[in-house]
């Protein structure tokens, strides 16, 4: 799935305009719901989970400020799955790269 045009607050997925927190799953893009506003909790990656990815990446935000708990990490970690928290342009950057090689799911924080 291509991701183009990412700027504070907006991206392109597979050429539709988003303007809010979005999930990039192999089955297509929905909206990323999280249980607290800057944080990302076990709960917020169960649909990215239900998907088997290899890798998921995970954009914090065009300054960083989303930050994932331990308790999420460990979850991801625990069922072998790789993950990456970045600054949304480098995890943009990342998912377009590496999710034509591994099965990948990128939840994407466009403000912050």
């Amino acid at each position: 799935m291509e991701l183009t045009g990412y700027r504070f607050g907006r991206i392109e997925v597979a050429g539709e305009e988003w303007t809010r927190d979005v999930a990039v799953l192999p089955s297509g893009p929905k909206p990323w719901m999280r249980k607290e506003g800057h944080r990302v909790h076990p709960e917020d990656l169960q649909d990215a989970l239900a998907e088997g990815p290899e890798l998921i990446i995970i954009g914090t935000g065009y300054s960083g400020i989303l930050k994932v708990t331990p308790e999420a990490e460990s979850l991801v970690k625990e069922r072998g799955i790789e993950l990456l928290a970045l600054k949304t342009a480098e995890a943009v950057e990342a998912f377009s790269e590496l999710s034509h090689k591994r099965r990948a799911c990128a939840l994407l924080h466009l403000t912050c």
